[in-house]
């Protein structure tokens, strides 16, 4: 009976106290984002006050005020690689275009290769075969123990060591040709019609997403499978491949050999193709450990249950556990994507010509440090937010629903 009285007394007590806070403050989702609202008005207070000291600290110095206008002088220097046209007499914005399409380029490239490399890797380390799986782990801690920037040093050094000098270029049917200087492509000039083969390739991926779904839909009704792949594949493949033989929408420019090195086509220099195999090792280590932590996450019992159903076990690995780890792949996976690109910034110890390098000349022609740290700021900052939001967006698709 004491105890009744007790706890009655002390929920009256609760209630008195409670009914002196106004209705609003009860509910934990208006005082979370109150909470949330102040944190953004003090971050944003924050950054104020510094971008007004900043200001005002330049107002008084006797430099120049920050401006932009820079970016329409005259360059006054080249660069040794670049997708689009660059000479001396190219603005300085050009130019660091040009940094900025040549450091998306290879970070695309060996992004791609490390993912490919790393998930073999990372399986070949799960392997029952003592031999393989020694291999992948051998590899995984001999490349994660070694700096970046010592990889890159030594590609390049291997990459010039091993290749033979202009005069004796290694030639494929006249129109590549491989040696110190780099390897010379046939170089792509577009036409008007190239709309035309966009248009067509772009259809064509629609119409594959088209028939996957039909398949998938058809499958689910009737059990019945459909080959998804061999149809898609041909489907993206020939339908371009007629237009273009139809249209006829590039003009390709074949190398030719000059006095000292070759004039004409695309060029791809020994310090890009370092830069992306030292890229692509350094980082397929990093994804084939998350990868095999990924696999190791998904329950053994998913494997012996899809191998008793008789699949086999590349279908097993494929089509079960892999859709499964995906969940605890990506999110860490999105981490090594944005080193991809910030790592990129070593290739200036090469010699690539990424934005970090034509920022840093750019900055020793113009002295406008301060506007050169801004512009590359602002491009890590946003490439990095859009992998980021793109992992995310398949990272929420691919997670598991709760229910």
């Amino acid at each position: 009976m004491a105890s009744a009285k007790t706890a009655a007394t002390a929920g009256a007590a609760a209630n008195t106290l409670s009914q002196g806070k106004p209705a609003f403050w009860r509910d934990e989702r208006v005082r979370g984002i109150i909470a949330q609202i102040a944190v953004v008005l003090l971050l944003v207070a924050t950054f104020a006050f510094l971008i007004y000291n900043f200001l005002e600290k330049q107002s008084k110095a006797s430099g120049p005020a920050i401006s932009f206008d820079f970016l329409t002088n005259i360059a006054g220097f080249q660069l040794s690689f670049s997708i689009i046209d660059v000479t001396l007499d190219s603005q300085i914005g050009h130019m660091i275009l040009a940094g900025m399409i040549n450091t998306l380029l290879a970070a695309t490239i060996a992004g791609f290769f490390a993912t490919v490399l790393g998930l073999l890797v990372g399986v070949a380390r799960l392997s029952k075969n003592w031999l393989v799986s020694r291999i992948a782990a051998t590899y995984i801690e001999i490349i994660r123990n070694i700096p970046l920037l010592l990889q890159l040093v030594f590609w390049f050094g291997a990459m010039i060591a091993m290749l033979p000098l202009v005069k004796e270029s290694v030639t494929f049917a006249d129109v590549i040709f491989l040696n110190k200087k780099g390897l010379f492509l046939p170089k792509p000039i577009f036409e008007g019609s190239i709309i035309i083969f966009i248009l067509s390739l772009l259809l064509a991926i629609g119409l594959a997403g088209v028939i996957a779904r039909w398949a998938s839909r058809r499958q689910i009704a009737t059990g019945q499978q459909f080959p998804v792949i061999s149809v898609n594949v041909a489907l993206i493949v020939l339908l371009p491949l007629l237009t273009y033989v139809i249209v006829d929408p590039v003009v390709w420019e074949i190398p030719q050999k000059g006095g000292f090195n070759f004039k004409g086509g695309l060029t791809v220099q020994p310090e890009m193709t370092a830069l992306i195999i030292g890229l692509s090792i350094s980082t397929s280590a990093y994804i084939a450990e998350i990868v095999r932590a990924g696999i190791q996450a998904v329950s053994h019992g998913q494997t012996e249950a899809s191998l008793a159903l008789g699949l086999k076990q590349s279908w097993t690995l494929r089509l079960v556990i892999l859709p499964q780890a995906l969940r605890v792949i990506i999110p860490p996976l999105i981490s090594q994507y944005l080193n991809v690109v910030k790592n990129s910034t070593l290739a200036g110890f090469i010699g690539y010509a990424d934005l970090f390098a034509v920022i840093g000349t750019s900055q020793n022609q113009t002295g406008r440090a301060i506007e050169c740290i801004i512009i590359l700021m602002g491009f890590y900052l946003a490439v990095s937010l859009i992998i980021s939001s793109v992992m995310n967006i398949y990272n929420k698709r691919a997670a598991l629903i709760e229910r």
